[in-house]
């Protein structure tokens, strides 16, 4: 299969937005950017269309799919009931880097959930995602636009670099703002609970509404047998080939640690400003104390572990403390395999 990379911006006239709108009303599987990670989307009404996705990632098929609209009203042929916290948290947080679960209407596919009886929905707020569904006039089913467990794509060449070969269109709709994926929130249960941190916080969730919950599988691994609610709850998931080790501790104590382990292929992740005292290579992924730099950051740098040839990388944990910082650790924690070290 060829796959054709397209530059589409919100104001392209041209035949761009139809081409791309044909193959999805076709059931093909195209690389469309969202403002949090670029996504591989489908028509979450096809059964067809969830299959070639699961293909092109060769994602576990128990791994439920975010479904994404275009305005609020749109909900309605999803879900069978929405509760006002819903209508709530739309009219703050949509369109935006939030999704919601909610309980599935009959017409979307068990396959789009991973058997749950429950749906996951999103408004983005990319104004070409937007209006790619718009002109599809479909539901769109997304994934992040990566091959399954590597870290996710925030430019349309990482999407490209997976998936070449594998889909037939890669929309180029710029770097994503985001750089990690949506937060997650199930209304479902009787108290709400966070399932995937992103950049909308507990805390902007906890002044919305109130009492939410945090599951217990954002900061560790899933307990054996325990069913996956919401997309990134896998034990290991976004990581590159490098083999992640988390550290815990004052930039001297990581220093140490890092420089009695070196080797040649032997990187560190650190913050901005960091680096001297180190006697491996370093990437930067953000200033410290910032949780929007570090989680706009943090794929691209995954990703660049790999195109260096690292074999070992150490990286800065963040303030544990601020729950602001949930997003970067939930990822960090997973693309390490849950390996952490405290100094």
């Amino acid at each position: 299969m060829e796959t054709i990379l397209v530059k589409i911006t919100p104001e392209d006239s041209g035949s761009a937005y139809k081409d791309a709108a044909q193959l999805l009303k076709e059931n093909q599987v195209v690389g469309i950017p969202t403002e949090t990670v670029y996504g591989l989307g489908g028509n979450a009404f096809s059964e067809e269309a969830v299959k070639r996705i699961f293909e092109a990632k060769g994602r576990p098929q128990d791994n439920p799919l975010i479904v994404h609209i275009s305005e609020f009203d749109e909900i309605y042929e999803l879900v069978s009931q929405v509760p006002d916290t819903a209508r709530l948290l739309a009219e703050k947080f949509w369109p935006g880097p939030l999704t919601m679960i909610l309980p599935k209407s009959d017409k979307v596919p068990l396959c789009v959930t991973g058997g749950l009886g429950t749906v996951a929905v999103r408004c983005p707020s990319h104004p070409v995602a937007n209006r790619l569904i718009k002109e599809t006039g479909l539901p769109i089913a997304a994934p992040s636009a990566n091959l399954s467990g590597k870290p996710s794509p925030t430019r349309a060449s990482h999407v490209y670099s997976d998936m070449n070969g594998r889909i037939p269109m890669v929309i180029d709709g710029g770097d994503c703002a985001e750089g990690v994926e949506s937060t997650v929130i199930t209304l479902a249960t009787p108290v709400p609970k966070l399932l995937r941190p992103g950049n909308i916080t507990i805390s902007q969730l906890r002044q919305a509404l109130g009492q939410v919950d945090v599951d217990d599988a954002v900061l560790n691994p899933l307990k054996s047998g325990e069913r996956v609610s919401s997309p990134g709850m896998k034990y290991k998931h976004y990581s590159p080939d490098a083999d992640i080790v988390v550290l815990c501790g004052e930039y001297k104590a990581f220093c140490d640690y890092v420089n009695q382990r070196k080797s040649d292929d032997t990187y560190a992740m650190v913050f901005d400003g960091e680096g001297d005292g180190l006697a491996v290579p370093c990437i930067t992924y953000g200033t410290s104390g910032n949780y929007k730099e570090l989680s706009h950051a943090l794929f691209d740098s995954l990703r660049l572990l790999d195109e260096k040839g690292a074999r070992v990388c150490f990286v800065r944990c963040p303030d544990r403390s601020n729950d602001d910082n949930l997003a970067v650790l939930n990822r960090l924690l997973r693309a390490a395999s849950f390996k952490v070290v405290e100094l």
